[in-house]
């Protein structure tokens, strides 16, 4: 998938795959129509470090949960 065009669809596509790889309890708190093209930068930076990382430590998915909530709109 190209995710170098910030579109709605690449914007839902990696709040899908963040959610899957956190696990994350509360899905729908990442409804990825609440997040915005307009910070598509900062969450496609996101996006990368999560895929990048095979574990994932409590700490830092409370971090990463606390930051995507900042990327919001």
């Amino acid at each position: 998938m190209d995710l170098s065009n910030p579109t709605p669809e690449n914007v839902s596509y990696m709040i899908d795959k963040i959610t899957e790889k956190l696990r994350m309890v509360n899905s729908a708190a990442m409804n990825p129509e609440n997040f915005s093209t307009s910070k598509y930068d900062d969450l496609y930076y996101m996006y990368k470090m999560v895929m990048k990382r095979t574990n994932i430590t409590p700490n830092e998915m409370q971090a990463i949960a606390a930051e995507l909530g900042t990327l919001r709109s």
